[in-house]
């Protein structure tokens, strides 16, 4: 196990979320305390509401970074997978069910095992893109199957095209190892 440094006051995304956090806050307080009070309310029934969710997806994907084969991963949607790992990683997108709690997580952790940015970009844009449970529970009983149908044909080749672009970039600025260094 790597040992990360773990202090949120050494996280710049941590940071910049807290600050517009306590900025929101002295916007509430001044307008008053109730008002401020609502507003710590809400937030701590959000929290309720999706802490469970995280806490599981971060299960999820610290279980995944264990299981997996660092090989399988590498192989499969590694730097030197090429257009097959795209495919394969499109494919798992748009098969992956749930929100960005659960995808996110995953991510992360096919990120840490060795997977190229270029099946992550398209693992994502398909997730986004073409999830078939988002399909079958919301888009085509809003829209009609013909339309999910032809929304769908138009969509398939972006993830592929944003993996294939992703993974240039990513050798264009220095190789895939660097980046991963730099991040």
């Amino acid at each position: 196990m790597t040992e990360k440094n773990r202090n949120p006051l050494k996280d710049t995304s941590f940071l910049i979320f807290l600050g517009i956090a306590v900025i929101a806050g002295a916007i509430c307080y001044a307008k008053g305390e109730e008002f401020f009070l609502r507003g710590v309310d809400a937030s701590v029934s959000m929290t309720w509401e999706v802490l469970p969710r995280l806490v599981a997806a971060f299960l999820l994907a610290g279980f995944v970074e264990v299981l997996m084969p660092k090989d399988l991963i590498r192989k499969w949607i590694g730097d030197k997978s090429g257009i097959k790992g795209i495919l394969i990683a499109s494919l798992a997108g748009a098969l992956t069910p749930g929100g960005p709690i659960a995808s996110f997580p995953l991510i992360a952790a096919l990120y840490k095992l060795g997977a190229d940015f270029g099946p992550l970009v398209a693992y994502l844009t398909a997730w986004e893109l073409i999830a078939v449970q988002r399909m079958v529970i919301w888009e085509i009983p809003f829209m009609g199957t013909r339309f999910v149908l032809f929304r769908v044909l138009v969509s398939l080749v972006l993830p592929i095209m944003a993996g294939m672009i992703a993974r240039t970039l990513a050798m264009r600025f220095g190789g895939f190892s660097k980046i991963r260094e730099g991040l």
